[in-house]
């Protein structure tokens, strides 16, 4: 068990305006669990926004803003450096924002900081669609899930956030689940205590955007990892750990049928969302661990 002080205490609000079964309460209030008042937030607007608050209020006690949807890493990324030159290397520095902040419009932001190596921790609540505005479909939208945008089902596979962030070559990055708060606040402190950029990527269940039973969140985000549908793993240093490997994945169906989203699908395109998903998830699993082979390749050459 992952034992930390309830450092969270007094510093998110009782009552949210969330929807009911949502994720994102849940993991704010874990994430607070970790980091504590000794952090700066950045949120954009979304979802998020119900914790940085309306007018004079607030959801939470600790210091932040709420800037533009796109500029979220960057705005991250000017108040390191302003705690840096008052000599404040000990603040921790969250920005927080949704799958369409990040992967879609806010992706340049995160490149640059990234690529520059700011010390600020980045987190992507991912409830794969913008599901503020009206459940429109983003790049992070998995395939064949209907939006109000893709009412047929979305025709392509979601973007890669973390191949991305490999890619910049950053100190820490990591996927996580609701379903498993004692490794999603394992990697938070990795995270926080990392000298350089860090991500975490975690998937979050939306009953208003997913049309289901808001008591299914947890079950949800559980079958996403049973059904290889979302893969646990972190990156560090060049090396990967692959938190939840599966030998035998569970049916799709028993993910997307108590999915509203998924309900247009035939008995052939669950049959191909099945093998798309088993495809992709070994294949996956595969390229990660060749990772590690790279790195020790390197290593000793």
């Amino acid at each position: 068990m992952f034992d930390i002080q309830h450092k969270s205490k007094g510093l998110v609000s009782h009552g949210v305006s969330a929807c009911a079964g949502c994720g994102l309460e849940l993991i704010m209030r874990n994430v607070m669990s970790v980091l504590g008042e000794d952090t700066v937030i950045l949120i954009p607007p979304g979802c998020s926004a119900l914790f940085s608050g309306y007018g004079n209020e607030s959801g939470l006690k600790i210091a932040g803003f709420q800037g533009n949807l796109e500029n979220t890493a960057a705005c991250a990324a000017g108040v390191r450096a302003a705690l840096n030159a008052q000599g404040n290397y000990h603040t921790t520095v969250l920005a927080f924002a949704g799958d369409g902040g990040t992967v879609d419009i806010g992706l340049q932001a995160l490149s640059g900081v990234l690529e520059r190596r700011d010390r600020i921790m980045y987190i992507c609540y991912d409830n794969e669609a913008y599901m503020n505005t009206g459940i429109q479909g983003s790049s992070s939208t998995p395939f064949f899930a209907s939006t109000t945008t893709t009412p047929s089902g979305k025709p392509t596979s979601r973007k890669n956030l973390m191949e991305i962030a490999i890619a910049h070559d950053i100190p820490y990055a990591a996927t996580a689940s609701i379903h498993n708060l004692n490794d999603f606040k394992k990697k938070l402190k990795k995270a926080m205590e990392t000298d350089g950029p860090s991500l975490i990527h975690i998937q979050t269940p939306c009953p208003t955007g997913w049309r289901y039973d808001p008591g299914k969140s947890v079950e949800l985000a559980r079958l996403a990892v049973q059904t290889g549908s979302w893969i646990l793993f972190e990156y560090e240093d060049g090396r990967v750990t692959i938190n939840s490997k599966l030998k035998d994945l569970k049916p799709i169906t028993d993910y997307i049928e108590i999915q509203g989203r998924f309900k247009h699908l035939t008995e052939e395109q669950k049959a191909e969302l099945q093998d798309y998903t088993e495809k992709y998830y070994h294949r996956y699993i595969k390229k990660l661990e060749n990772m590690n082979i790279e790195t020790e390749e390197h290593a000793t050459a």
